[in-house]
């Protein structure tokens, strides 16, 4: 028996399938397809607010070191605008790598609901949902590949 795919809530084999509570026998699924949902506009939004949370610091510090230098004023003052420009745009660095893999995971996630359904003599069922992106890529290509030997025979 071979193991395709295996985690706490989802076993594919070779022989068969438990996801979502039921358990399946290969040749019991005639058809195996998925659904997308629609898009979360919130998710979307919330991936901008990130990007922006990157990016305005920066436009802050160009901004003042901008105003610095096109402004007649004390070389004190411009000095002090200068750089603290810059340190108000080099004050993002530290905190850019946890906001840029808080996007990463969103993507991971994905913005729409998923769902994989079976054909079974009793009807149509459905074996599984999920927002997560990845996870649903991995059991749905180990879905397939368990389910091909199954149509050869």
């Amino acid at each position: 028996m071979t193991t395709y795919y295996r985690d706490p809530e989802v076993l594919i084999t070779s022989s068969g399938v438990w996801m979502n509570g039921n358990e399946f026998r290969l040749p019991e699924l005639i058809q195996v397809w998925y659904t997308k949902g629609a898009r979360s506009w919130g998710v979307i939004a919330w991936r901008g607010a990130l990007g922006l949370a990157v990016l305005l610091p920066l436009l802050v510090g160009a901004l003042a070191v901008t105003v610095a230098l096109l402004l007649d004023m004390p070389l004190g003052t411009t000095v002090a605008m200068v750089v603290g420009g810059i340190l108000v745009g080099l004050a993002v660095v530290p905190v850019a790598d946890l906001i840029l893999e808080s996007v990463d995971r969103s993507y991971d996630r994905g913005t729409r609901t998923l769902e994989i359904w079976g054909r079974v003599r009793g009807g149509d069922v459905l074996l599984m949902r999920t927002d997560n992106a990845q996870r649903f890529g991995r059991i749905y290509r180990a879905l397939q590949r368990a389910l091909e030997p199954a149509v050869r025979r």
